[in-house]
């Protein structure tokens, strides 16, 4: 199958490191052209060394490259403000787009979650870093008992959050709040990011709290265990950082949770996770990085696979 030609608007963090995946890893993409506004950024010079078409004049030089008609794949790495325009530029084109910020234009997109189900979308949203990392673990265990409430704290060095992840914090918990409950399968949900100064810089954190229906420890844990399987299939870096953990809570001492409607009683599961990167930009620390544009390659070649199908 002839390779499916790409291009990337956001020269930061997310978008270099992404170019470098695509040219890396798939057999599927290639590689066409890196968009920025910065002609001085980091990533479009390493682009232009690595022998990819660059451009400093955002959508509008996109456009206006020689090679835009071949392009069927536009991943947009910029900031939320800034893809809404971008989708109406390049849906005037007929272009699929994939979008790593928090605009949540088009469905949430977790690949081992409901990745499949959003292939023929025109523009998919990756959620977020956090979502990615949590929201699995959410769905896993809501396919054995409902959960009522999900909760996730996602700790990322402040090192590895460039501009534009700093100017979508707002975006990012109320749309990972919100896909914990549309794709995660939770009545309700709640995101916080913590940007962690502490050097050297740790690797990314995410902690998961659910409250849900008094079920199977075994089978939430093997569902969780079979979940963490599937995201470490293509962010190898992925992993349980201790024993999931299970507490009653019973009618003699029920949580109030301000989220919820009185309080509750039922089972608390709580997991422990760590993202390890896969530093191929940014160092192994950088695991925020690397599960978000990993998922964002994973969804991309399955919509090329499907496109040419």
């Amino acid at each position: 199958m002839a390779k499916t030609k790409v291009a990337i608007i956001g020269s930061g963090n997310i978008g270099t490191d992404l170019m470098i995946k695509i040219m890396r890893l798939s057999s599927v993409l290639e590689m066409g052209v890196l968009v920025g506004i910065d002609p001085e950024s980091d990533g479009l010079k390493r682009a232009a060394r690595m022998g990819v078409a660059v451009t400093a004049d955002g959508i509008e030089g996109l456009v206006a490259m020689p090679d835009f008609a071949r392009i069927a794949i536009v991943f947009d790495a910029t900031s939320a403000g800034a893809h809404a325009r971008n989708n109406t530029v390049l849906q005037a084109h007929g272009k699929r787009v994939i979008d790593l910020t928090p605009a949540a234009i088009g469905p949430y997109t977790i690949p081992p979650v409901n990745g499949d189900a959003n292939l023929d979308a025109v523009n998919v949203n990756m959620v977020t870093c956090g979502g990615q990392a949590t929201i699995p673990i959410v769905a896993a265990v809501n396919r054995v008992a409902k959960v009522h409430y999900g909760e996730i704290v996602a700790s990322i060095a402040s090192k590895s959050a460039g501009p534009g992840t700093r100017a979508n914090i707002d975006e990012f918990t109320e749309t990972t709040s919100q896909a914990i409950v549309d794709v995660g399968g939770a009545t309700r949900g709640k995101a916080i990011i913590v940007l962690n100064p502490a050097e050297p810089p740790l690797m990314m954190r995410d902690t998961v709290y659910c409250l849900c229906e008094d079920g199977d420890r075994d089978a939430i844990r093997a569902s969780i265990e079979a979940m963490v399987a599937q995201v470490q299939a293509y962010v190898p870096g992925y992993r349980l950082k201790q024993a999931v953990q299970f507490e009653s809570i019973g009618d003699n001492q029920p949580l109030r949770i301000p989220e919820m409607d009185g309080s509750f009683t039922g089972l608390k599961v709580t997991v422990f996770l760590e993202v390890e990167g896969a530093a191929h930009y940014l160092p192994a620390y950088a695991g925020n990085l690397d599960i978000m544009t990993s998922a964002a390659l994973r969804t991309a070649e399955k919509i090329a696979e499907r496109m040419a199908a």
